[in-house]
């Protein structure tokens, strides 16, 4: 089948979002616009079509991505077919336990619409997504929904944009009127009101300002027009001639500086009401890019190990990234993937690069949340999903065999929390072990473990939310009871001095013995920098084959520090020393010579444990505010801010993550079930004396 759409009609992006902005809600919206969807699904009624797992539409929230592809005509192409665009949209989770969803999706997507609370503005997770998005360098445009609540502020919302994600956010709406008076939207690039009237909001009535709107509407519009022309240097000129740019002109160079990430484009509406979704599905067509528009993507020619670009072509050879795997209740594992370039053909054989292994495409299907469309190809530029791959996970490249490429890896969160879980029957756990592997391959940021001293099973994840969801998920999905145990959090250990030490094995046994001795020096890393091993064997005094087993040894000791047991993080090992044996030196001695060193230099460079702290946005009445902090001061919370918000206090405090279980609980108590609360892990920092004596103690 030839291609529908030309790569310039073509766009890929994705909704994020803080929790309960509206993401999904605007998503629903879309697809009813788009002509996706013939009835609205509402996420308060648990009907939403991209929240299709039972348990988002019982809790009301998404836990996972969903993909789906719709079409649009501009409102102002009229309805001339010819300007159709496809857009292939993914919906993801808002909260920070489901952050993986986001990370994941924002590195195969081209584009992202934001989505702000009215009332709130930036909250903490939108600050997240948007640190995720700067690092794919993600071109961007900001919805600021729900005008149609109390509270809701056009202008303290899109202040907190500028002050807190970028100062180059530029208003192109704003609203007529706000909360129950809230009727529409100024554009004011076309200097026109536009309102939205039907059951579903389908017919746009365009019209003049109003006359109380029309000053501000034109202040608006000067600050507008010279962040645009500061973008391009004729316009500047004729500007500052005292020209006035055209409307063309001024969408052309917006666009361009919104894909380079110079002017960020923002949009007002209210999804649930009906109001502002069309007008901003244009500026997705008008600013977001297509995958001609964004850079090559930055690959590996593995033959060659030079650096390649990837360009949307059709007809070169296959480079495609696998970026989600899901389990489908009935068609088994589904592999979604981003072709970068070449065509995805349905029959044909594929390498998985990244694990050097061929598999054959059996069915290739388009997805629309959790319907299936078989088809027989994909082409560059597109999203789509494989049905049954075995060995494929999130972060591999599938290529042409002929031409292997490696692409950029997606780096993942580390898990803050773990729990114990055993099954309930000996039934239970024949399937347990099963389930614990699927969820796995699903979620890289899902960690399952032994602990070889107890026999018991550890899961461990992004907080109690995520692991609470899994266990419910093995229940519905695989029939899987189980007991969990209290949550335990993910503690580390590091050092903090520079030490050295040697290692030596040496077994005598009748005939041939083991020999490995290794000299060694390690040094403390700045935090979240992970392990680094140096080799600076120099003359030979220990062969190159050693080097390896040496650097294992080392790895398997970092799991088991020497002040607790726990993981040891931020440090760099360098190996500048040793000896060996011309018979009895084998991988094995030098492996257990390099644990043996890398043990003893832990002892030797003041090891200490860090622990996990959490950075917690809390929001509750004023009369309240005063044993809310106390209670923060008792558990170790360094406050950070304190603002008002209408007649609420938002604190905003850093506190161990250790402190945190059951707040929620104790929150609702202290301020009569009025206060609530968000958190997301922040960084690890090292605990104070008498914390760590009773963690190693095993209290805590």
């Amino acid at each position: 089948m030839p291609r529908q759409y030309p790569l310039e009609k073509v766009r890929d992006i994705g909704v994020v979002a803080h929790i309960d902005a509206g993401k999904t809600t605007t998503s629903e919206r879309i697809l009813f616009y788009t002509g996706v969807s013939h009835k609205i699904g509402e996420v308060h009624e648990g009907e939403a079509i991209m929240d299709w797992m039972e348990q988002e539409r019982e809790r009301g929230i998404t836990i996972t991505s969903a993909a789906t592809t719709c079409f649009w005509v501009p409102t102002y192409a009229k309805g001339d077919k010819k300007f159709e665009h496809r857009i292939n949209l993914i919906d993801t989770p808002g909260h920070i336990d489901f952050t993986v969803e986001v990370k994941r999706s924002l590195r195969v997507l081209d584009g992202a619409v934001v989505v702000f609370d009215g009332v709130s503005g930036v909250e903490p997770q939108s600050e997240t997504n948007w640190r995720y998005a700067d690092e794919y360098n993600v071109p961007r445009i900001c919805f600021i929904n729900k005008m149609d609540r109390l509270g809701a502020s056009f202008e303290n919302s899109f202040k907190s944009i500028q002050e807190k994600l970028n100062p180059y956010a530029v208003a192109i709406q704003m609203p007529i009127g706000s909360e129950s008076n809230f009727e529409g939207v100024v554009d004011l690039l076309k200097m026109k009101a536009f309102r939205f009237e039907g059951e579903r909001g389908e017919k746009i009535i365009e019209s003049e300002i109003p006359e109380n709107l029309a000053s501000e509407a034109k202040k608006l519009r000067h600050d507008l027009i010279e962040k645009i022309v500061e973008q391009d240097d004729k316009l500047m000129s004729e500007y500052l001639e005292g020209k006035e740019p055209s409307l063309e002109d001024l969408k052309r160079v917006l666009r361009a500086a919104t894909l380079k990430v110079k002017l960020i484009p923002v949009l007002t509406g209210s999804s649930l009401k009906n109001k502002g979704v069309q007008l901003m599905l244009d500026a997705v067509i008008d600013y977001l890019p297509s995958p001609l528009d964004m850079p090559p993507t930055k690959a590996i020619n593995v033959a060659t190990g030079e650096n390649v670009g990837l360009t949307p072509d059709d007809n070169a050879p296959l480079a495609a990234l696998a970026f989600k795997i899901a389990s489908d209740p009935f068609v088994g594992s589904l592999t979604y993937f981003r072709v970068y370039s070449g065509t995805m053909k349905k029959g044909s054989y594929i390498l998985n690069s990244n694990k050097d292994n061929k598999e054959r495409v059996g069915r290739i299907v388009r997805m629309h949340a959790n319907q299936r469309e078989e088809i027989d190809e994909i082409y560059a530029g597109d999203l789509g999903a494989i049905v049954g791959l075995k060995n494929t996970t999130t972060g591999d490249a599938l290529c042409d065999p002929e031409h292997p490429i490696l692409l950029e890896k997606i780096l993942f969160p580390t898990p803050v929390i773990s729990i114990k879980i055993e099954p309930k029957t000996k039934a239970d756990q024949e399937k347990m072990g099963m389930a614990l592997r699927r969820l796995g391959e699903e979620d890289p940021t899902f960690k399952v473990s032994g602990d070889p001293e107890t026999g018991e099973t550890i899961i461990a994840g992004m907080g109690e939310l995520h692991l609470d969801v899994l266990v419910e998920r093995m229940k519905r999905e695989f029939g899987v009871s189980s007991n969990v145990g209290r949550p335990q959090v993910a503690y580390r250990e590091t050092i903090r001095q520079e030490a050295e030490a040697e290692g030596k094995y040496i077994k005598q046994s009748g005939g041939r013995g083991q020999y490995g001795h290794v000299r060694l020096r390690i040094e403390p890393l700045e935090r979240s920098k992970g392990f680094e091993f140096v080799n600076a064997i120099k003359g030979g005094s220990i062969p190159q084959e050693f080097i390896p087993a040496i650097e294992k040894g080392i790895r398997e000791s970092l799991e088991k520090g020497v002040v607790a047991g726990f993981t040891v993080t931020d440090v760099r090992v360098t190996l500048y020393d040793g000896s060996f044996h011309e018979v009895d030196s084998s991988e094995a001695a030098f492996k257990i010579a390099g644990s043996m060193a890398f043990q003893e230099a832990a002892k030797r460079a003041k090891p200490v444990i860090l622990e996990p702290i959490m950075k917690i946005q809390i929001i509750v009445p004023s009369e309240f505010m005063g044993d809310v902090t106390g209670d923060l001061n008792s558990k170790r919370g360094k406050i950070e801010a304190m603002n008002d918000r209408m007649n609420v206090k938002i604190i905003d405090v850093k506190v161990p993550l250790s402190e945190m279980f059951g707040y929620a609980t104790s929150l609702r108590s202290m301020s009569q079930g009025r206060g609530s609360f968000n958190m997301e892990f922040d960084h690890y920092a090292e605990t104070p004396n008498n914390v760590a004596q009773q963690i190693i103690e095993g209290k805590k």
